[in-house]
């Protein structure tokens, strides 16, 4: 069973489908029940965070879950309350102020979902104290993740953050989220298979590293996840929970390899790039309600690919100027250092075409293996009415498919979205898969 699954991850027993020890984790103690109200002092006591801790929120978390966190730990110590303004966002500037808000305290504690956990990740690893992160939204499965999505000089980053010594999540709480909140997390669980397929594109073509065990963590429950998309969205408490494990289990994957690389692929350089050169005026939109689209994206390119014929790929020869011109002169910099780690030379091309040449076929079927049809992903979506197109996210259609071209440039994972321009594929495929 699936809780069986966190159990042992918390002990240090889950058997590793890698061949490796038995997997373990940072994180000590998961909660996740009906409800956690009277009960967060002693879900944080025996982490023994310190007498001084400070609570972490924004205006709205603060009214939904906050104050009641803060009552509840005063028995334990000093809290110091710190609501950050509304709406913050994940930047390098708001981390240095929220260190120094937390400077005299031993642990923080992250009252919040994605922005909230990510900006508490990243400023309590700064200062090598603990954290714990109470959950008030199923928007992202970076709760029990190593790394935080923090921007930094106007470049959206996977930093090395830490893990919470506890993530505690009320099933209650998190359904009466906005609805938007909840389909964003359903969303981000959609782009496993997209995912995956990307990472064992780079393991097969170019020999980087892979590992089977952040899928085989959810292999269990992403089909119930799937099936269960519509109650999802209409408050039903045993969809919630499916959708909580699936996006608490995909964060302790990444954590265990030590890098997003098992959820965070094309899909969301696609969205990532999106968020770096916004459009002026496109409406606000959440992460996961953007991988959903981008998946779906990734999904169709990867199958348009597969099911063609071997490709043939040249090398790149782009250079740093033209990273200046399209991202200026700050972004493109730092663009530019990402991408020609894994931008192919002439002989890296080669090599990779001579393996197409002699497994592409092979490729074709382990890959197809672990896929899902870009098909059974919108259905997936449409149950739950969530977005599936740009336009759905008010994102205009040619500054989507400009995204899709140039978003493998933004950092260094090779990618279908790299496959498909390397061999001279990409500007054709892309009003069949957007």
């Amino acid at each position: 069973m699936a809780q069986d699954v966190l159990d042992r991850l918390i002990a240090g027993t889950c058997p590793d489908p890698d061949g490796g020890p038995p997997l373990r984790v940072e994180t000590r103690a998961v909660a996740i029940a009906k409800s956690l109200a009277g009960a967060e002092a002693d879900l944080v006591r025996p982490l023994s965070l310190g007498r001084r801790l400070a609570v972490v929120s924004d205006p709205a978390t603060h009214a939904i879950m906050g104050a009641r966190v803060e009552r509840s730990l005063a028995g334990l110590g000093e809290v110091k309350s710190v609501v950050l303004p509304e709406q913050p966002h994940a930047d390098a500037v708001t981390v240095d102020k929220l260190r120094e808000a937390t400077r005299y305290v031993d642990a923080l504690v992250a009252v919040g979902s994605g922005t909230i956990n990510d900006l508490c990740k990243y400023a309590s690893a700064c200062d090598r104290k603990p954290y714990v992160v109470f959950g008030t939204a199923p928007s992202m499965n970076g709760y029990t993740s190593l790394n935080a999505a923090i921007t930094v000089n106007g470049h959206k980053k996977s930093l090395a953050a830490q893990a919470p010594l506890g993530a505690f999540l009320d099933l209650s709480i998190l359904a009466a989220a906005p609805v938007r909140m909840i389909r964003s997390g359903l969303g981000d669980s959609l782009c496993r298979s997209t995912a995956q397929a990307d990472w064992l594109l780079s393991h097969l073509l170019l020999d980087l590293p892979y590992r089977a065990m952040p899928f085989a963590l959810l292999a269990e429950d992403e089909p119930a996840l799937f099936a269960s998309a519509e109650p999802l969205v209409n408050g039903d408490l045993s969809a919630m929970e499916k959708l909580v494990r699936t996006l608490l289990l995909s964060g302790f994957g990444t954590a265990i390899c030590g890098n997003s690389l098992p959820a965070s692929q094309g899909e969301h350089l696609i969205s990532h790039y999106g968020d770096m050169l916004p459009d002026p005026g496109r409406p606000f939109s959440f992460h996961g309600e953007q991988i959903g689209v981008t998946t779906l994206t990734m999904a169709r390119l990867q199958g348009r690919l597969l099911d063609g014929p071997p490709p043939t790929v040249a090398a790149d020869t782009s250079a740093e100027a033209d990273f200046i011109s399209r991202f200026g002169a700050v972004l493109g910099p730092s663009c530019w250092k990402d991408f020609s780690q894994k931008r192919l030379t002439e002989k890296a091309a080669e090599t990779v075409n001579q393996r197409i040449a002699a497994k592409w076929n092979d490729m074709r079927a382990a890959i197809g293996a672990i896929s899902l049809h870009a098909d059974r992903l919108a259905r997936v979506l449409e149950e739950a009415d969530a977005p599936r197109s740009p336009e759905d996210l008010g994102w205009p259609r040619t500054s989507y498919q400009e995204a899709v071209r140039h978003a493998r440039k933004i950092r260094n994972r090779y990618t279908f979205l790299d496959l498909a321009a390397d061999s001279g594929a990409l500007d054709e495929a892309i009003p069949a898969i957007t």
